[in-house]
């Protein structure tokens, strides 16, 4: 008798990330659903589920019968969780924490949470582990912390919860992001012939989209049993140097000679994480680099020329739809 596809319902799952994990798990052969409010569009294919629904209006029903759910959902990054810190910590603190409950109570065996290695904040050369303290001042990575929290508190021998740190997710999707470091680069690199840095020195963990889906299906496949916290990169590398290896590839392949200026400005999010955990627990082993990011993009460049679609840049999209002292207007 063939074995019935694990069924995995993924929530957030039209934005940036999912529109490409959310068609990978499905040719995997997972049978998925996404739930997605869709602020920014649905990108995904015909042949994805999905229902264009809050998530804050699911009940305990919408989470029957699933062996695993995977939380894309919530602000997105630091300019989102400024403008709005209340709506911030409602979708990213209270949120996980409304689904992970739900998600126990239907009898849902797994919950990956997509955190951030934002939650480090400010580390002084050192490499992170998930046993380091993780100190942040900001909004957004406050939040992070805190909705893991929220949910390994929830985690048993029977309800498995799984934080993925992600590090700066960057490469193509059809819900195209332009304002994430490798994506701005290579946008700034192409229209301006420049990349300007707000500090060359500063330190980034770096995930290819190609990695990130790798781990994600290791999770649900995986048979961890209560709370784990785990980092995500595909490789750590400073701001200058991801900077002068895109100015490389420029010159070869698209004949263009780039600029880089150094603006020195204080930046208090300095982190690059360990992957030994992954590598442990869930056999990762990312192969992307930095010149297969930027030969992603550059295959796919067709698909988001329009360098000044507002669509491509998640903060403009949001301050369209949210007065931030009425949150509910996201609805």
């Amino acid at each position: 008798m063939k074995k019935e596809a694990e069924k995995v319902l993924i929530l957030g799952g039209a934005g940036y990330i999912g529109a490409v994990l959310s068609p990978y798990l499905m040719e995997k052969g997972y049978d998925i659903k996404v739930i997605d409010a869709c602020w920014f569009g649905n990108y995904l294919p015909e042949e994805v589920p999905i229902e264009k629904k809050d998530i804050l209006d699911l009940e305990i029903a919408d989470f029957e019968g699933y062996d695993t759910v995977i939380f894309l959902a919530g602000l997105s990054n630091d300019p989102m969780a400024e403008f709005s810190p209340r709506a911030n910590f409602i979708y990213n603190t209270g949120m996980p924490a409304y689904v992970g409950f739900m998600a126990r109570e239907a009898g849902v065996k797994r919950l990956v949470f997509a955190s951030s290695c934002s939650v480090y904040g400010y580390t002084h050369n050192s490499t992170f582990t998930e046993s380091d303290p993780a100190v942040s001042n900001y909004p957004y990575g406050v939040s992070k912390l805190q909705g893991e929290q929220t949910l390994l508190a929830l985690a048993d021998e029977n309800f498995s919860v799984i934080c993925f740190r992600q590090g700066t997710v960057c490469g193509y999707s059809p819900r195209m992001r332009l304002d994430l470091a490798i994506n701005t680069m290579f946008k700034n690199a192409l229209s301006l012939n420049e990349i300007q840095l707000s500090n060359a020195k500063i330190w980034r963990p770096v995930l290819g989209l190609s990695d990130l889906c790798s781990a994600y299906e290791s999770a649900v496949k995986s048979s961890l049993n209560g709370g784990h916290i785990i980092n995500l990169s595909s490789f750590n590398t400073t701001i200058g140097e991801l900077a002068r290896e895109l100015a490389t590839y420029m010159q070869v392949f698209h004949g263009k000679n780039i600029s880089i200026s150094d603006n020195k400005l204080q930046d208090y999010r300095n982190y690059k994480v360990s992957t030994e955990k992954a590598a442990e627990l869930l056999d990762y082993k990312p192969a992307q680099t930095a010149m297969d990011i930027f030969q992603d993009l550059s295959s796919h460049l067709n698909r988001f020329a329009d360098f000044d679609n507002e669509h491509y840049y998640n903060i403009r999209m949001f301050q369209k739809r949210i007065n931030p002292e009425q949150v509910h207007l996201m609805n």
